[in-house]
This record gives structure tokens, sequence and C-alpha cells, in this order.
């Protein structure tokens, strides 16, 4: 597990920024599913007191990263291989459908607004800022959401959002897979730009099976 310290502000933030902080340790299996989070550890490391770490691991309990139990503390829960596959089937059946509706419905600006949205994920794939492409990936995708003009389908992925993040951020902390992600998502765009709706089915499942690919090599899962 890595002991890099980190200077945090006096701030209401802070309990979000150790959550930040064990998030990432667990989603990089920094931490082991089942292993125990110690809070003097963390206290000690960070140089804060326990009480914003108890609120961190709340958070992080809600989003389903860790488990307390009573009398024996927090341990990592992570994602099993499992999780995994569940989470990118009904990814797959909900981008599904937003690119085929997106394909159909979707306006002159916010083909723009994609084209933009890759060429400054090129841009700053070359520059090798991953979170800047984590950024771009996210909006890219919230704009095909959106393209798809359907309520009821944003409901749907407003629930499911948390899930799709956690494994966005844990496969862009590899800075090998920039190049594969960018190529993926022009091929989207260019598939929707042509209004080939069959194309660009193929060109979002190409996509989702390489990043689950990416998630099973990132958490180590067979």
């Amino acid at each position: 597990m890595s002991t890099n310290s980190k200077n945090f502000s006096n701030s209401f933030s802070l309990t979000d920024e150790i959550a930040d902080v064990v998030r990432e340790r667990i989603l990089k299996g920094e931490y082991e599913i089942g292993e125990k989070i110690k809070e003097n550890q963390i206290a000690t490391e960070l140089k804060v007191s326990r009480t914003p770490i108890r609120e961190a691991f709340k958070l992080l309990e809600n989003e389903g990263l860790i488990d307390y139990i009573p009398n024996r503390g927090c341990f990592a829960k992570g994602f099993t291989k499992q999780d995994v596959d569940d989470i990118y089937a009904v990814r797959e059946a909900l981008e599904e459908l937003a690119v085929r509706w997106a394909v159909a419905r979707i306006t002159e600006p916010e083909l723009l607004a994609l084209e933009e949205q890759v060429d400054l994920m090129e841009f700053y794939t070359k520059k090798k800022d991953k979170k800047k492409v984590l950024e771009l990936n996210t909006s890219f995708h919230e704009v095909i959401y959106a393209s798809a003009r359907s309520r009821f389908l944003a409901q749907v992925l407003r629930s499911y959002k948390e899930y799709i993040e956690k494994t966005r951020k844990s496969i862009f902390y590899e800075q090998s897979y920039l190049e594969g992600i960018l190529s993926e998502h022009r091929a989207i765009f260019e598939a929707i730009k042509d209004r080939d709706e069959e194309r660009v089915v193929e060109a979002i499942s190409k996509h989702l099976e390489a990043s689950q690919e990416r998630a099973f090599a990132v958490w180590n899962l067979k």
C-alpha cells in the first residue's frame, strides 16, 4: 500500500479529500478486497484527526467500496469479477440505446461539441494528462446521453452514473490505455456524425468490451 503523504486544506472539503485518497487506493488495488482499513494508520499518515476519516468512510460505504462491520472496523470491498460483469452488461444495454437515439436526434451544435471533446482528448492524450482525458471522456458520453432526448434514459443513467465513474477512474490510472481509449471515442464520434446506427452500435460495443478488459487487468480479475 502506498504511504505517500498529502497536504490537506483546512476546509469543509477535508472529508472529501480523504475519501478521494482511500477511494483511489481501493480502485487501484492497493487495498486488497477484505483488507482492514485502519483509522489510526490513515490519521498518522495524512496528519488528520479521526473524525473526518470516519465521515470519509461513511461516504465510501455508501458508494459500496467499503464494508463497515460493528466492533471490527472498515474493510475494503472493491469490485469482484461478477460486479464488473454486471456493471458492463447493464452499461452496454444503456449505452446502446443512447447511441441509437443519438444518431437520430443529435443536433449540429451537439455534434460540434462531441467533435471538440474528441479533439481535446487527443491533445491531452499526447500531453499524457490522464486527469484531463478522464474529464473529457465523461463529457463526451454526457453529450451523447443528452442528445438521446430521453428523460427516462437520463434518469436511469443518473442512478447508474457512480458505478460508471468508478470503472472509468480506475482504468485511467493506467497511462498505456489512453491511445486506445482515444481511438475508440473517435470511432464512436465518426459513426454518429455519419448517422450510421449499426456502425455506432458496433463502435460502442467494441469500446465497452475493451473497457471491461482494461478493468479486469487493472483489478487483476480473471
